[in-house]
């Protein structure tokens, strides 16, 4: 027992210095001092005291006296280092430098600074851009019926298009100086948002041009003849840009496009000019067939050095006008019905001076950085906001359709089974658009969101098909059959779309969001990375020995406060937020530690390993995504003020998000190859087992009765898509016939109860109303409400058909014969 107790107290201090993360100094002197008094309090035998006291002594010296440490511990371990680290290519370097890192390196840091999260300005518009959207934004969704988009005309009409132009919607990046509207990242978020709730067609040909393209990346990198050259054009839409990366031998790897340039002297404008001869074939490029400018991606060689010793000059970023002699704009592809402009650019031996190299001589070869640095702004705003847009719509139409409906005199959306595809429905649109929100408007905030957009357009895109097929469920025959009537059907057709674009989500889950998450978001990985590259010997020891005892101390130290919190299930510990929002701030803070502790292990024991096991990645960036996205609902809750009619929606988000961050560390573990490390983790991770518990029927309920009334949460939940109630237009329609199915259902009741008892007989619909009137049954008010009412029903569950001409396309020509295989 003498010998226990200080042995206990020293474990005591050390885990209490190791939750806590004090100072290496300071937890040295908080152990001695334990250990000190154990020794003093159960009177330990002189001898043992001394073991006991040699035995701390000897580690506390190597650890805290520097010099020593370096030479005895750093120097093996960075040989062993050295085999272990994964040999990064070129591109994951500039992927891996690219952007900053905001709260998802919080995340990633087992014990989040909730201070931060909260320090954050809520996004808000200028009184000019919320003009923008009230003016321009809702009447361009007016004019705008996309079964007339979608089946009659393959496009927007004329109009439309120079609606567009006239309202600058092409310049919402542009800065003002260039002529346009110079709008903030929230504002292009909005715009997205509510264009895309009336026609994905519009919400693609507006945000193409704001996303990566030649706008942002003149903006970035141009030359100051470029800018102002193109940009006040851009601006007015008298440009219209698009973006060449994707090639048919080069996808998701857009590192290995074949297409390619060579330094060569060529004729432009009647005179000899130093210039780039190229060859290229794309596809899957939006606005190409409208396009009067083509941003192209293509590798730059030399062969005659012509510009310097170097041949493979790398990717580079050029921009071709249409009017280019040998540049061919092909034929249109039909992207699932969605009929946006999209199609093939191919050029063979198509010249064009350096002058037409975006940023000149000086971005020859960065083209890939140049790419990678915008594509983390683009893909944060565009496919999450253009997601939310159109999830927003569907949860807004299905809840009113779920009332207005009736089986069995009774709303669909009271049947349980509906009520848990509603309940779905309406707590992943809540966290979708927080998601699209939080990412939106960390542009705004200086950020380049790498890892957050790949988040979100992600877990925006995959979620928000999953909600479009939920939607599907509910209005069954009613959303298959397409037409005018059908508000849906296109939206189903087109929601594979979104997932594949900007990186296919299968890529995006599996490599890059754990991929760059682990090493970008990481206190001290990417750090080790550069020490292990400096050139001084001393300097790398050096800078290896600081960044590789932080970094093991910051592994216990997560190994600990994973096991800690585990152990009270996050029930410990001061947090932001009301009494209902507080136990989620601290699974975020449990769950943070695991991330942390798991992935740290996961790097040790497999090492570049890791990078092929696709599977385990893509589970930690469950983990990660869930993580952000908790945070975005809280970030969302709070910034609202946290209304009590959302509570529901909140917290159905918040219990799928943690359920699904321990679904997917339970089954990284499960498969995780090393097994007795496999176990050793879990004890750590899961120390009473798992807890956590996807959102339960009585949540469900709630949530799915607030979808079916107007309300105050009906209301937060439709904010910012299009109500109108024009042609096409049936989100404000249901919006306004809600009230009045509502205010008719007791009516309906009396008028059935008449009926049981055998008071009213007709089995005509209308002569029975009339019965009912001269029966006393109701009055003249109740049946004009009751047919009125039958009227808004029918039309609301009414389908289109068609003559057999109708369905012929116009034009029946042949597709494009196979090319040869020679």
């Amino acid at each position: 027992m003498s010998i226990l107790v200080p042995i206990l107290a020293t474990l005591a201090a050390l885990f209490a210095s190791f939750f806590l993360r004090v100072r290496l100094w300071q937890g040295t002197l908080a152990t001695a001092i334990a250990l000190a008094a154990g020794i003093l309090l159960a009177a330990t035998p002189p001898g043992a005291a001394l073991v006991l006291g040699a035995l701390f002594a000897l580690p506390a010296l190597l650890l805290n006296v520097v010099p020593l440490r370096r030479a005895l511990v750093s120097k093996p371990l960075f040989a062993i280092y050295r085999t272990m680290t994964p040999t990064l290519s070129e591109t994951e370097k500039v992927a891996l430098e690219a952007g900053t890192v905001g709260w998802e390196g919080e995340l990633f840091s087992g014990k989040p600074d909730f201070a931060k999260l909260e320090s954050r300005p809520a996004p808000q518009l200028s009184a000019e851009e919320q003009a923008f959207l009230d003016g321009p934004v809702e009447d361009v969704c007016a004019m705008v019926d996309d079964w007339k988009v979608s089946h009659e005309l393959a496009d927007l009409t004329p109009e439309t298009w120079e609606f567009l132009k006239r309202h600058r919607f092409f310049g919402m990046i542009i800065p003002k100086e260039y002529g346009g509207l110079g709008f903030s990242a929230y504002a292009h978020h909005a715009v997205l948002k509510k264009v895309a709730s009336v026609s994905a067609t519009l919400s693609s040909t507006i945000a193409v041009p704001n996303s990566l393209g030649p706008a942002e990346l003149l903006l970035h990198y141009g030359t100051d003849e470029q800018k102002n050259h193109y940009l006040p054009r851009l601006a007015r839409g008298e440009e219209i840009p698009c973006f060449a990366l994707t090639s048919p031998w080069a996808g998701s790897d857009a590192t290995s496009i074949p297409d390619y340039g060579i330094v060569c002297r060529g004729m432009h404008e009647g005179r000899e000019v130093l210039g780039v001869r190229l060859t290229f074939d794309k596809r899957y490029i939006t606005l190409a067939p409208v396009a009067t400018v083509v941003g192209l991606a293509f590798r730059l060689h030399d062969p005659d050095r012509l510009l310097s010793d170097t041949v493979d000059r790398g990717i580079t970023l050029a921009l071709v006008p249409r009017n280019t002699p040998g540049l061919e704009i092909g034929r249109r592809h039909l992207p699932l019905n969605t009929p946006f402009q999209n199609g093939p650019v191919r050029g063979r031996d198509v010249f064009v001076p350096l002058s037409f190299l975006i940023g000149g001589e000086r971005c020859i070869g960065h083209g890939w950085r140049m790419l990678v640095e915008c594509l983390s702004v683009g893909r944060a705003i565009s496919l999450p906001s253009s997601s939310a847009g159109f999830v927003k719509t569907a949860a807004t139409t299905t809840g009113a359709y779920a009332r207005i409906r009736k089986q069995f005199q009774m709303p669909i959306g009271r049947f349980e089974g509906v009520e848990e595809a509603l309940a779905r429905i309406g707590g992943h649109t809540y966290a979708i658009e927080s998601l699209s929100r939080m990412t939106a408007h960390a542009v705004d905030l200086g950020e380049k969101p790498a890892v957050p957009s790949a988040i979100a357009k992600y877990h925006a895109t995959e979620t928000g098909r999953e909600v479009v097929k939920d939607a599907m469920d509910v209005l069954a025959g009613k959303g298959v059959i397409l037409g005018p009537r059908n508000w849906l059907g296109r939206m189903w057709q087109g929601a594979p779309i979104s997932v594949t674009v900007e990186g296919a989500n299968i890529l995006t889950r599996s490599m890059i969001i754990f991929g760059q998450g682990a090493i970008r978001c990481h206190p001290y990985v990417l750090a080790e990375l550069k020490a292990a590259e400096l050139p001084d010997p001393v300097a790398r020891i050096r800078a290896f020995d600081r960044l590789v005892f932080a970094h093991i101390g910051f592994a216990i130290s997560n190994g600990v406060r994973a096991l800690g919190l585990g152990l009270v299930h996050a029930g410990l510990g001061a947090t932001p937020g009301d009494r209902y929002t507080a136990r989620f701030y601290r699974r975020i803070t449990r769950y943070s530690a695991a991330l942390a502790l798991v992935a740290d292990t996961a790097m040790l024991t497999l090492g570049g390993k890791l990078k092929v096991k696709e599977r385990l990645s893509a589970r930690l960036g469950d983990v990660l995504s869930h993580l952000y996205i908790a945070s975005a609902v809280l970030k969302r809750h709070a910034d609202e003020g946290h209304p009590e009619a959302m509570r529901p929606f909140v917290a159905w988000a918040l219990f799928d998000s943690v359920h699904r961050i321990q679904t997917a560390l339970d089954d990284f573990l499960r498969n995780f190859p090393v097994r007795p490390v496999a176990w050793l983790l879990r004890a750590l991770v899961f120390p009473l087992g798992l807890r956590e518990k996807s959102p339960g029927d009585r949540l469900g309920h709630r949530v799915a009765s607030l979808m079916l009334s107007p309300g105050e949460a009906r209301a937060r939940l439709s904010a910012g898509i299009f109500h109108g109630t024009g042609p096409g237009h049936w989100t404000g329609y249901l919006e306004r016939a809600l009230p009045k199915v509502i205010a008719a259902e007791p009516v309906e009741r009396k008028l059935a109860k008449a009926i049981k008892s055998g008071t009213l007989a007709n089995p005509d619909p209308e002569r029975l109303l009339d019965d009912a009137v001269g029966a006393g049954v109701l009055t003249a008010a109740e049946r004009e409400l009751l047919a009125e009412v039958r009227r808004i029903t029918l039309e609301v569950i009414a389908v289109d058909d068609f003559a057999h001409e109708e369905l012929i396309a116009a034009s029946a020509l042949p597709s494009q014969p196979l090319r040869s295989a020679a």
